[in-house]
Formats: structure tokens, C-alpha cells, sequence
């Protein structure tokens, strides 16, 4: 995989925020948080995160590449699952400090729980089951079935 994706250097904050070169601000672990969404419904699918790489893969592929914090290494959603996510805009946001990624996810579902999405419970904020999780979707696929303990 190349290393010229052509990423600018950061510049001043003007060039950040208004201008029309791509000039990542990784965070300290050479981080970017990704915010993936379901471009045809906008249904919040998962937050992830990418590094250097991961952004390069992603960009020149076209397929949504992350970084693994808890793994520690570089995967391509669905390697395993099959689950893949085509990505079909990519946009930065005005510090480019966290990308929002459209994309069409491709099998049932994008968590490895085995949810369509990441986000599938509510916090309870009133009544007796305040700070408690509600369910607010079902499962979509048998993680058992795809992964593995140790490679979920």
C-alpha cells in the first residue's frame, strides 16, 4: 500500500477550515474517530477509527478500513464476516480531526454483537429505569456463526 496519499501538511487554521486540501489532524495515538452511516437510510452504524493507513486504504480502495485499539492492527470491515462496507462519500469534519463515512454496508448487519448497528440501546434518562439500557433493536445475525472468541 503507498504512502503518498496525498495528504497536505497542516497549515494555519484557515487552510484547515476553509481550504480544499485534505490535511488530517491525527489525535496523539495518530488517531481520526470515523462516524460510519448508512447512506441510503442515514442509520448511525458504528464509530470507529482510523489511522494513516486505515485513511489511505479506505480512500484508494474505496472500502471502509479501521484501526483495531483493542487488537492493535489494521483490519477491513467484513474481513471475516463478509460484512464489507463500500464506502460512497467520505467527508472531514471542519478541523479534520473526525470523518464522516456514507456507506453501503453490505450483509445483515455492521456490529460484531450481531446488531444492523452499533447503537442499539437507548439510555433510560427518567423513571425507575433511569441509567438503565433499553433494547431498541433485535439481532440481524448469529455472531457465532462468524466469528470467533479471540477475532470478534
Amino acid at each position: 500500500m503507498s504512502d503518498d496519499f496525498p495528504f497536505a501538511p497542516r497549515g494555519d487554521h484557515r487552510e484547515i477550515e476553509e481550504g480544499d486540501r485534505l490535511a488530517p489532524a491525527f489525535d496523539a495515538h495518530g488517531l481520526l474517530s470515523a462516524i460510519v452511516t448508512d447512506a441510503e437510510s442515514g442509520e448511525v452504524l458504528m464509530l470507529a477509527h482510523m489511522n494513516a493507513e486505515a485513511l489511505r486504504r479506505t480512500l484508494e480502495t474505496g472500502i471502509a478500513h479501521y484501526w483495531s485499539r483493542s487488537r492493535r492492527r489494521l483490519w477491513k470491515k467484513g474481513e471475516r464476516s463478509g460484512h464489507v462496507q463500500e464506502v460512497l462519500e467520505a467527508r472531514i469534519d471542519c478541523d479534520q480531526d473526525a470523518l464522516w463515512l456514507r456507506v453501503r454496508q453490505h450483509g445483515p448487519g455492521a456490529c460484531h454483537v450481531g446488531y444492523r448497528s452499533c447503537f442499539y440501546r437507548r439510555i433510560e434518562r427518567e423513571g425507575p429505569r433511569r441509567g438503565g439500557l433499553e433494547f431498541v433493536a433485535g439481532k440481524v445475525f448469529d455472531p457465532g456463526r462468524v466469528y470467533d472468541e479471540e477475532n470478534g
